[in-house]
């Protein structure tokens, strides 16, 4: 019996690790962000169907049971919503929520920085009134969030950039997501 002794080098073990490093990031790009995040940098993931595993997860996310007394969608666990902007284009993104009710977001713009105004509207009035908790221009935002009041609480979404952007909102806490949605 003969036995053989296996000698590692430094440079053996960091080409080694270099190259597991380089195929790790060539399987996330190309396999994992279209199919967990519907990001395809490289186009093939769209050719695989991997964007659509991605779309289908989100839509999912957003699909919940309705709650026929109300109107609204019973919210649970996490939501991911994802919203597509025309240059030029705004649109609000809006919870229902009772007093003192929490949630967590976070939500990135893709594209470009985007205008938000993340405001409430107390129920049942009627004069327009509304308050403003956060406005900036920015390509992301992290936060929690306790209702002052109960009412509808969202963001308005500007794209003042002149290229189409996408914005993927992540929800967790108190809320119902409106019927519209």
């Amino acid at each position: 019996m003969s036995s053989q002794t296996l000698h590692l080098t430094t440079a053996s073990l960091l080409r080694t690790s270099i190259l597991a490093s380089l195929l790790a990031g060539v399987i996330i790009v190309l396999f994992i962000l279209p199919a967990e995040y519907n990001l395809d940098p490289t186009g093939l993931g769209e050719k695989m169907g991997l964007t659509a595993l991605a779309q289908e997860t989100q839509n999912s996310a957003v699909s919940s049971t309705s709650d026929t007394d109300s109107g609204t969608q019973q919210s649970s666990g996490q939501q991911l919503i994802t919203l597509s902007l025309a240059a030029g284009e705004d649109r609000e993104f809006k919870v229902l929520m009772q007093q003192y009710d929490k949630l967590n977001y976070e939500w990135v713009a893709y594209g470009a920085p985007v205008y938000v105004d993340l405001h409430g509207e107390p129920a049942g009035d009627t004069t327009g009134y509304f308050e403003s908790y956060t406005v900036a221009t920015a390509d992301n935002m992290k936060g929690s969030f306790t209702a002052p009041f109960a009412g509808t609480h969202g963001w308005y979404f500007n794209n003042t950039s002149s290229s189409p952007i996408e914005i993927r909102l992540a929800l967790r806490g108190q809320y119902q997501l409106p019927a519209t949605h």
